[in-house]
């Protein structure tokens, strides 16, 4: 939670929109507390005009989960709120029933790391429908911005090609908890380390930094402050070589990189933090080459992002490593995911068949899918995956191999000559989390796998090929039927 404030676990239960209460309370007015709900969480559009999203935040959903409860504080803070027309806004018999809630909830999601596809649920949520409603929007505020997050840095790490990559976002991050939450999705996404101490105390990422400009302007000179810093951190050296000029930078930092070999240590790298950096970049390293020091590494930053860094390496840059501070901590040029929360499938207390349903809206676009549904993701010989498939787990007769396009009915897909198997994984089960949880380094080598399997031709940036994303061909008529009815229902035409 955040550090702006003194918080609590528990506080997730307030990290929430009101309406998801006033719903709440209508739905225990209404006699459907026990009604069962089925959401599922999923985006309509790729990040970045890209071609898939890494998904990330997933392995907290069990935690948020289990820490979901309303305090007395809670309680009595809901107690005080006024409704716009005068008096309370919340019964004082909600409130009491509030107040002993516990999430009776099942979650299957997407196992963090995995690459996934507009239209699919990343997220399956069960359970009594005020929980399912209580729990939105500190879900979605825990999956959409990490993955969004995963995802830039997956495509930044592509661009460094293998070259290692530093979270340096923190300052610029949106708040403390945003800072936080871009080193552990960076992380998982395949950054190296990060400059944020606290990410590493709590996440265990490799932390990394060195110096700043007013190191050296502290000093009377440059060739002073890069001496001083060498004493100070000879095994931790990287100096920061473009506070004045960066080529006489280069040239005070050959001077110490000798006196430090003199030593018996040695200068780790220089970093250069302004100007041409595929021009100063070819300038450094033919001068430490020429110097005798070949194993002194050259570090940039300066704004960077995938499209820079691609940039750099196609203009031969000799750059061994990358700061990427505000692009990814903002994911510019798209600061949100669009991630949303859908109510797919819902029964009566007591009831054993689900009754699924869907939005229609005026907009095509926005149009829902309906059903309890799973993603069978099809895999080559090779396990390189050739598409996924939206099905109903609850759905008589269903044949995942067989589907048509999420968005274009007009394609279809036959994949019975692949492997399947099901993407989504039960992390929580009424209420609590089960399985072991992943750590984050295994999300990542969950992340770096996934990515090495998927065909280039999607991860390129420009004009991405699409990923085949297919409706089973019964839960793909099943939604065809509902639309129908509903719109002829509906209409005033008779």
């Amino acid at each position: 939670m955040s550090l702006t404030d003194v918080t609590k676990p528990t506080d997730v239960s307030l990290n929430t929109d009101l309406y998801e209460l006033t719903m709440a309370q209508g739905f225990w007015e209404s006699g459907l507390m026990d009604a069962e709900a089925c959401f599922t969480v999923f985006f309509r559009d790729a990040p970045f005009d890209g071609g898939y999203a890494v998904a990330c935040g997933t392995g907290q959903i069990a935690e948020l989960v289990e820490n979901f409860r309303y305090t007395p504080e809670d309680i009595a803070y809901l107690a005080s709120i006024q409704a716009p027309g005068g008096g309370a806004m919340f019964k004082q018999g909600f409130l009491d029933w509030l107040a002993e809630f516990t999430p009776d909830l099942d979650v299957w999601a997407v196992p963090e790391g995995e690459v996934v596809f507009p239209r699919e649920p990343l997220v399956r949520v069960q359970g009594s429908m005020a929980a399912c409603q209580l729990i939105e929007t500190a879900l979605l505020n825990l999956v959409n911005f990490q993955t969004l997050v995963a995802t830039k840095t997956a495509r930044v790490v592509q661009a460094a090609e293998g070259h290692a990559v530093s979270d340096f976002g923190l300052r610029r991050a949106q708040g403390p908890d945003g800072g936080l939450a871009v080193a552990r999705a960076s992380f998982v996404g395949g950054a190296n380390s990060t400059s944020n101490c606290l990410a590493g105390k709590i996440y265990g990422i490799p932390v990394f930094g060195t110096h700043a400009h007013s190191w050296v302007m502290a000093f009377p000179s440059e060739l002073e402050a890069f001496r001083a810093f060498a004493c100070s951190m000879p095994k931790n050296c990287v100096l920061l070589v473009d506070t004045y000029d960066v080529r006489q930078g280069i040239e005070n930092a050959i001077t110490v990189a000798k006196e430090m070999e003199a030593a018996g240590e040695r200068l780790a790298a220089i970093r250069i933090d302004s100007g041409d950096l595929a021009k100063l970049s070819k300038y450094a390293r033919g001068a430490f080459d020429a110097a005798g020091l070949p194993y002194v590494k050259i570090s940039v930053s300066n704004d960077l992002d995938e499209y820079t860094i691609q940039s750099l390496f196609a203009q031969g840059a000799p750059i061994d490593s990358f700061g990427v501070g505000t692009k990814l901590a903002t994911c510019d040029p798209q600061p949100s995911l669009g991630g949303v929360y859908k109510l797919a499938a819902v029964r009566k207390a007591g009831e054993a068949e689900w009754r699924p349903t869907m939005k229609l809206s005026e907009v095509a676009y926005k149009r829902t899918i309906p059903g309890v549904q799973q993603v069978k993701r099809f895999v080559d010989g090779s396990g390189c995956p050739v598409g996924d498939v939206i099905y109903d787990e609850t759905m008589a007769g269903t044949n995942c191999a067989l589907a048509v396009n999420v968005t274009d009915s007009e394609v279809s897909y036959d994949f019975g000559a692949y492997e399947g198997r099901d993407l989504l994984v039960q992390m929580v089960e009424d209420g609590r989390g089960i399985g072991e949880r992943p750590t984050l380094a295994e999300s990542r080598r969950v992340c770096r796998e996934a990515l090495m399997r998927l065909d280039p031709a999607v991860k390129r940036f420009l004009n991405p090929q699409l990923y085949p994303v297919g409706v089973e061909d019964n839960l793909a008529a099943l939604r065809v039927r509902l639309a129908r009815e509903e719109r002829i229902a509906s209409s005033p035409i008779r």
